[in-house]
C-alpha cells in the first residue's frame, strides 16, 4: 500500500471512530441520583411555627409513589416525580404542589398552595429521612388533653365562633379535631411539652398550626390558629363534656317565598344543565354546594360517589355545584375534571361561580345564606326540598362521622321509599312559610 493509500485509510478510520462516538450515548460520569424509600420526616414552616407531617416514599423502579402521612389518616399523592435531584408531588384537584431539590441526603424546598382567584401562598419545605422527631424540648407533658373541649374562635370584627375540640392523648403525642358548625378540620396531630401543646396538619389542602399553653386552671387562653401564611385568630376552650354545636339541619333554609330550589350553570364542557331537565324529573335529587378547593367537600364526595352509584337505579341523582378558586370557566373546568377523576363521580358536577360565600349566595338567591361548603339539599320526587344540611363531618370526627353517613343515607332511602299518591298530595305546609 502506497503512503497516499496508508494516510486515506488512517483518515477514513478516524472519521468512522468519531462518527461512531456521536452516534452514542454519551456516558454518564456522575452517579445517577435515587431517592430514598420509606418514611422521610417532613417539616412545612408557617408564620406561627412549623407543621411536622410526615411523607412515604416508594418505587417500583419504574417511578415513585407517595403518600402523607396526616396524623392518623394517609393521604395518596396523586403526582410523583423525581427527576436530577427534583422531586415534584402535586394535588391537582387541590392545584396545590411541593418542589424539593435532594442535596445531602435532605429535601429543601416549597409548598405553594393556590388561593381564590389563582393567589399562591408560599411556604418552605424540608425532610430528611426516618421518623426522627424534633427532640429540641424534651419536657414531659404536664396535662392529658384527652377529652372534649367547648372552644371559641375569636373572630377580627370582635365575635366569637363556638367550636368543640375532641383530642386523644398518648403518652405526649396528641391527635383529634376541632368540630364547627360549617364542617371539622380533619386529621389533627401534635403533641404536649410541659404546658405547652401544638396540633397541625397538612393534607394537600389545609395547612394548619394550632398552638397554646394550658393553664394552671386546665383552661386554654390566647392559643393561635394559623392557616398557610395569611390567616391568623386567636382562641380559647375549657373543658366541657356537654358542650353541643346547633343542629345543622336547621341553619340554612329556604328564604319565605320561595318552594323551590331551582339552578342552570354549565358543566366542565360548556354544556347547560338544570333542575328542570328531564333526568332529574320524578326523581330524589341530591344537591352539593361544593368546591374542589374544599376538603370537607373532597370528604364528602368520597361519601356521595359508592352512595349515588347503589342508590341511583331506584331514582337517586346527585349533582354538585361546584364554586372555584377561578372565574374563566376552562380553568375552573380543569380543576373539576381532575376532581372527577380523584374519585370516579359519575354524577353531574357543574361549574357555578367563584369560590365566595356572598357570591354563591348571589346565585342561588332561593336559600337564606350559603354558610358553609359544603352545603347540602335534598329534594324529593315533586320537586320540593325537604332537608338542607350545612356542613360536612368528615372522617375525622370518627362517631360523628358515622353518624352522618347514617343520618344521610336514612334521608335518602325515607325520600326514595315515598308513595307516589303522598308525593302528589304534598303541599305547601311541607316548605318554610313566608
Amino acid at each position: 500500500m502506497s503512503k497516499h493509500q496508508t494516510r486515506a485509510a488512517i483518515m477514513a478510520f478516524a472519521a468512522l471512530v468519531f462518527v461512531s462516538a456521536c452516534d452514542r450515548p454519551s456516558e454518564v460520569t456522575e452517579t445517577t441520583v435515587v431517592l430514598q424509600s420509606g418514611y422521610w420526616q417532613a417539616s412545612i414552616t408557617l408564620p406561627g411555627g412549623d407543621i411536622e407531617t410526615g411523607i412515604e416514599i416508594s418505587s417500583d423502579g419504574e417511578r415513585y409513589q407517595a403518600s402523607l402521612v396526616n396524623g392518623q389518616e394517609r393521604v395518596r399523592i396523586n403526582e410523583v416525580s423525581f427527576s436530577d435531584g427534583e422531586l415534584l408531588l402535586r394535588f391537582p384537584a387541590f392545584n396545590n404542589e411541593i418542589r424539593a431539590t435532594l442535596a445531602d441526603g435532605k429535601l429543601i424546598g416549597e409548598l405553594t398552595i393556590v388561593r381564590r382567584f389563582g393567589e399562591t401562598q408560599v411556604m418552605p419545605f424540608s425532610a430528611m429521612p426516618g421518623n426522627q422527631r424534633n427532640q429540641e424540648n424534651g419536657e414531659p407533658s404536664r396535662h392529658d388533653m384527652s377529652g372534649r373541649w367547648a372552644v371559641r374562635f375569636h373572630e377580627p370584627d370582635g365575635t366569637d365562633s363556638p367550636s368543640i375540640g375532641e383530642f386523644a392523648q398518648r403518652g405526649s403525642r396528641l391527635f383529634g379535631t376541632f368540630l364547627n358548625p360549617n364542617g371539622d378540620h380533619r386529621f389533627l396531630a401534635g403533641h404536649v411539652r410541659g404546658n405547652n401543646f401544638k396540633l397541625s396538619t397538612f393534607d394537600g389542602a389545609h395547612a394548619f398550626i394550632f398552638s397554646g399553653k394550658i393553664g394552671e386552671d386546665g383552661d386554654i387562653q390566647n392559643a393561635d390558629f394559623w392557616s398557610a401564611t395569611s390567616w391568623h385568630q386567636n382562641w380559647s376552650a375549657v373543658r366541657d363534656e356537654n358542650v353541643e354545636l346547633p343542629d345543622s339541619f336547621q341553619r340554612t333554609f329556604l328564604k319565605p317565598g320561595y318552594e323551590t330550589f331551582e339552578f342552570e350553570f354549565p358543566d366542565p364542557d360548556g354544556v347547560t344543565v338544570s333542575l328542570a331537565d328531564e333526568k332529574y324529573d320524578g326523581k330524589v335529587v341530591l344537591v352539593t354546594i361544593a368546591g374542589t378547593w374544599c376538603p370537607n367537600c373532597n370528604d364528602e364526595a368520597r361519601f356521595l360517589v359508592p352512595v349515588h352509584k347503589e342508590f341511583r337505579d331506584q331514582g337517586l341523582e346527585v349533582v354538585a355545584l361546584m364554586f372555584e378558586h377561578f372565574e374563566e370557566h376552562e380553568m375552573a373546568a380543569r380543576q373539576v375534571r381532575a376532581f372527577r377523576d380523584k374519585f370516579d363521580i359519575e354524577y353531574d358536577t357543574l361549574i357555578a361561580g367563584i369560590s365566595d360565600k356572598t357570591e354563591a349566595a348571589k346565585a342561588l338567591p332561593a336559600l337564606s345564606a350559603v354558610l358553609a361548603y359544603p352545603t347540602t339539599i335534598f329534594i324529593d320526587r315533586g320537586g320540593r326540598v325537604r332537608q338542607i344540611h350545612t356542613g360536612f363531618s368528615g372522617p375525622g370526627t370518627g362517631e360523628h362521622y358515622e353518624k352522618l353517613q347514617q343520618e344521610f343515607r336514612s334521608t335518602i332511602s325515607a325520600l326514595l321509599a315515598e308513595p307516589e299518591d303522598l308525593i302528589e298530595t304534598l303541599t305547601s305546609d311541607d316548605v318554610p312559610e313566608e
